[in-house]
């Protein structure tokens, strides 16, 4: 299987190439830190049928898409590029709201503009989307993030529809806070905290399972679900519960 992984350089990217490195398995390693990604490659290429790295900025998308219309038979997509602003619960500047979209969302329509037609006319292909718990409930210091990853499961779900009659198959999954290079900046006690390598194979197994949606830990969902449940008065006070 030929799989492209975005964001590989660190952190969830760089933890599925490894969980994916094997000998019948080829791994195109996209992202901007050409260092990381070599450095990476070094560590799995002896176990690995083939690596193949690109250096790019994902926001440059007519660098990006050119890059991707020279990668020949990918199977599987992993479009894990992402970033947050943290959880200072600053007002964001247009700068920053617009280079987080580009990141989160924009980023991953500029690949499957490539890739679709493909997948579409072999009737084969699988694209995974890296979404979060926080797409389910929006915090005052996180709004733009979570804003982002609701965006990314209603993209997803719309590709999902319009392509399931041709064999493609669309994941969206949705985890809680795993240690990563985006988690190591927050300056709180996160609920439910996954290493990075029980993530990571968390979402592999559910990837391999074909589940279209899959959001964990379960616990930290159904607190969210709860939360939702509750009337709108009552969920702003424990937003702002204060000890």
């Amino acid at each position: 299987m030929k799989i492209l992984i975005t964001g590989a350089s660190s952190g969830l990217g760089a933890e599925f190439a490894r969980q994916y490195a094997s000998l019948d398995n080829e791994l195109v390693l996209l992202a901007r830190r050409e260092q990381n990604l070599l450095s990476l490659k070094n560590e799995l290429q002896s176990s690995c049928k083939n690596i193949e790295i690109i250096t790019v900025d994902v926001t440059d998308f007519p660098t990006l898409q050119a890059k991707i219309k020279t990668i020949q038979d990918i199977d599987m997509v992993i479009l894990n590029a992402g970033i947050s602003l943290g959880h200072k619960g600053d007002i964001p500047t247009i700068e920053q709201f617009e280079n987080l979209f580009d990141v989160n969302v924009l980023s991953a329509h500029a690949i499957l503009e490539i890739l679709l037609p493909q997948f579409r006319d072999k009737r084969k292909g699988t694209i995974v989307f890296i979404s979060s718990l926080a797409s389910l409930f929006s915090m005052p210091t996180s709004k733009v993030y979570s804003a982002s990853k609701r965006a990314v499961n209603a993209y997803a779900e719309g590709i999902r529809y319009k392509y399931k009659p041709y064999g493609v198959k669309v994941i969206t999954l949705l985890p809680g806070f795993i240690k990563s290079e985006m988690t190591d900046k927050n300056e709180f006690t996160m609920p439910f905290l996954l290493q990075t390598q029980e993530g990571v194979s968390r979402m592999k197994r559910a990837i391999e399972r074909g589940k279209e949606c899959y959001a964990f830990p379960f616990r930290f969902y159904l607190i969210i679900r709860f939360l939702n449940l509750l009337p709108s008065l009552l969920r702003e006070k424990i937003v702002h519960y204060k000890k």
